[in-house]
């Protein structure tokens, strides 16, 4: 690939969240740059998550142990193992900036993570942050900006 369109920009991120829900988490990791972070903002309109505290702010090796945890017969947090779903509004595409070759897309989505008898539910919106590396599209960012990110949440032990 050479030129992104805003359809690739669309399906990158649908594509994504598939990976996420079939379980595919090495796959799903390398759509990441090696300096991208996976956050998830403590409270609405966070401004980072380096000087403020997230629930989530994941470089490459936090999203390496995560993933490795998860498939460990003996991470007792997965037992029995958590399933995940994602329902997607269309993504839209905020940015497109060829030329500086950064790309945002903002979607509106329910996520569902299932372990036993339980279900969670979080609604909220993503930010991928993406540019063009090695002819494929890759994240610099994900950012996950839940509705009620400022409540107590319980333990999510999937990627949303």
């Amino acid at each position: 690939m050479s030129t992104v369109s805003r359809q690739d920009l669309i399906d990158f991120v649908v594509h994504e969240c598939r990976l996420l829900d079939a379980k595919r988490y090495e796959e799903w990791n390398q759509l990441f740059t090696d300096d991208a972070f996976y956050w998830l903002p403590l409270v609405p309109d966070q401004e980072d998550g380096y000087q403020h505290t997230s629930h989530m702010y994941e470089d490459k090796l936090l999203r390496d142990l995560r993933i490795e945890r998860l498939k460990s017969p003996r991470a007792f947090s997965q037992q029995p193992p958590s399933r995940c779903h994602h329902l997607l509004q269309t993504p839209t595409v905020e940015s497109f900036d060829e030329a500086g070759n950064q790309f945002v897309v903002r979607t509106e989505f329910h996520y569902t993570e299932s372990q036993g008898d339980e279900l969670q539910f979080y609604v909220g919106t993503f930010f991928h942050h993406l540019t063009l590396s090695d002819g494929a599209l890759r994240m610099t960012l994900k950012r996950v900006n839940l509705l009620n990110c400022d409540a107590a949440l319980p333990a999510v032990q999937l990627f949303i």
